[in-house]
């Protein structure tokens, strides 16, 4: 059987998993303008998001569930998300909510899902539900950590062994970051507890606040590569690639590459 994953960063915590023939896409972010949020600088290549056969959500906040991108994928699509957020989708006509507490493990053909606990605030701006925010470790022949938002805990160290791939945020989406993310010296930090064979940087060089472009700001793209730096000196054993917004990488185990 193929042992390899593709994964594209379509941008912010938007991430295309290929594995064991599945298509499953992490908190949907499609538009180029969310709020007072836009993309930069480029469109999404639509067929990234075709023909998905499942979607994790990892909290409630506008910029992790779109409603107008899940609409995009249909109401038939496969859901894994937080408990408290399935009445607030299900009324909208949202079908197929498999809904899940802090621990919780489902099964999506061979690939089992769990729920993993994330440091991050729990209510949707500015009346909308609270749900506990999560992660979500995919297991198969290969096993992938989607950390959702979260700050570093250290009970990071407890929640998976034999970690193929970690998708760690970086960043947010603005020139500052506050509690309840991760920056590079905090996901650096959070590969000694984790130690993936392979770290991947997100939530980086997709959204800012509208405005913002004409400066050039330099918190799109300076996270990841201070990520890379600072991990090279805290968690050497551990390969950081760098996926541009729209690359995929390809992983065979030892063998990867990534391909624009």
């Amino acid at each position: 059987m193929d042992r390899s994953l593709r994964l594209t960063y379509i941008g912010h915590a938007s991430v295309l998993i290929k594995m064991e023939g599945l298509r499953i896409l992490t908190d949907p972010l499609l538009r180029n303008r969310v709020s007072l949020l836009r993309r930069f600088p480029l469109p999404i290549d639509p067929a990234n998001y075709q023909d998905i056969d499942a979607v994790l959500i990892s909290h409630l906040h506008i910029d992790h569930l779109d409603l107008p991108s899940l609409q995009q994928l249909g109401r038939g699509t496969h859901f894994f998300l937080p408990e408290g957020a399935g009445k607030f989708l299900a009324e909208l006509g949202f079908e197929n909510l498999h809904l899940m507490k802090i621990g919780d493990t489902r099964a999506l053909g061979p690939i089992t899902i769990r729920s993993t606990f994330a440091k991050h605030r729990n209510w949707r701006y500015p009346l909308g539900p609270v749900a506990d925010p999560m992660g979500f470790i995919l297991s198969g022949q290969r096993q992938i950590y989607f950390t959702g938002d979260t700050d570093l805990f250290s009970e990071m160290a407890d929640l998976a062994q034999d970690l193929d791939i970690a998708l760690l945020p970086v960043w947010g989406w603005g020139p500052t970051i506050s509690k309840g993310h991760l920056d590079p010296n905090r996901a650096a930090q959070a590969l000694t507890l984790l130690n993936p064979r392979v770290a991947i940087p997100i939530h980086w060089g997709t959204i800012l606040p509208l405005g913002l472009g004409w400066m050039k700001p330099n918190f799109l793209s300076r996270p990841p590569i201070e990520f890379a730096r600072l991990a090279a000196k805290l968690a050497p054993a551990v390969n950081v690639r760098i996926v541009p917004p729209g690359d995929t990488m390809t992983y065979e185990g030892e063998n990867f590459d990534v391909d624009e």
